[in-house]
């Protein structure tokens, strides 16, 4: 950074290495570098003085280096393992939603993101991922039915967060809606419309979706009414199957509870095309909010999960994880969402 000297004042031209923005900022080139980083040891209101400066002159310390020093690879791993639903896309409207919360929060955090979807064969896909040494952290975008790899996993992998369930003496650190209170909560909404002959339509295997069962047949058990389960794969088009073969025989039910958004909106074509209609005859309640289900003919009846929420949870304990620092696990409320399909 150079001198130069106009009508007796005295300039600094454009800064361009960290040892300019430290004589900027009256402090030393150490400092500086802690500073853009973010690390404890400089104050908040030093760290932002010194990083609206670097933003102000485009200084930007040279990322590779940084990282072999803080032995910091600079990115987080997004990863969506799909062991109960090899044929589910990242389209999916939850797994998209999410992914999408979470991903601007990493980047705005200064982090690169390594996605991958998850088709597990074997035991060690998650050992590979912490192991390879590409990331300084990862998060599960669902447990799937890999509960058990993740719980070993994360004995020796503290930087480890997932989207699901805890259970007591749970090891790996999880975010996530209370499934159990959620499912409640659509039996119970169900049951005051006066229905009576309930079906749940679902994957029950997964610990998400097993909650949600669990809460629903529980509450249906309260109130003197038995829970009619059809298990199904949530492929869409398997849901649909599913149901049309459902309603072809056996008594009609007269409310469907299915385990997410995209399989009730399998559900509600189904019981369209029937020919029953929604919800005089059949009412139907989905699970998450995704935007689409607002959207539907006509507009679902779901539980909502706090996406955002859970995005920035997962994010902020991670990164925790990864500074060393103590994170816990946390449970969202979840929340009735009454359209007119109920």
């Amino acid at each position: 950074m150079s001198e130069q000297f106009q009508g007796g004042l005295r300039l600094l031209s454009k800064p361009t290495k960290l040892a300019d923005l430290a004589a900027l900022a009256g402090v030393s080139t150490a400092t500086v570098s802690r500073a853009l980083s973010g690390h404890p040891s400089v104050s908040k209101a030093t760290q932002a003085r010194i990083q609206a400066l670097a933003r102000e002159h485009d200084v930007r310390p040279n990322q590779l280096a940084r990282n072999l020093r803080l032995r910091s690879t600079g990115a987080i791993g997004l990863a969506m393992p799909l062991g109960h639903a090899r044929t589910q896309h990242l389209t999916d409207p939850f797994f998209l939603s999410l992914l999408g919360y979470i991903a601007d929060l990493l980047v705005d955090r200064g982090y690169d993101v390594l996605l991958s979807r998850v088709l597990p064969e074997n035991g060690d896909w998650l050992d590979r991922l912490v192991d390879a040494g590409r990331v300084d952290g990862l998060l599960l975008v669902g447990q799937s039915d890999q509960y058990e790899t993740i719980e070993r996993v994360a004995s020796r992998y503290a930087p480890l967060v997932a989207w699901g369930v805890h259970r007591e003496g749970q090891r790996h650190l999880a975010i996530g809606s209370d499934n159990v209170a959620g499912g409640r909560l659509a039996a119970e909404h169900l049951l005051e419309r006066g229905r009576r002959r309930l079906l749940f339509v679902g994957d029950p295997a997964p610990p998400e979706f097993a909650d949600r069962l669990a809460g629903f047949a529980a509450a249906a058990r309260a109130a003197g009414v038995r829970a009619e389960v059809l298990a199904t794969a949530m492929d869409p088009d398997r849901v649909h199957a599913a149901m049309r073969t459902r309603l072809a025989v056996g008594t009609l039910p007269d409310a469907i509870f299915a385990a997410s958004d995209v399989a009730a909106m399998s559900v509600l074509r189904a019981v369209g095309e029937a020919g029953l209609d929604v919800p005089r005859e059949v009412a139907v309640i989905g699970y998450d909010d995704v935007t689409l289900a607002a959207h539907t003919s006509p507009p679902l009846t779901t539980i909502r999960q706090d996406l955002a929420r859970g995005a920035a949870l997962m994010v902020d304990r991670l990164l925790a994880r990864v500074a060393g620092e103590t994170a816990e696990h946390a449970v969202i409320a979840p929340e009735l969402v009454v359209r007119a399909s109920t």
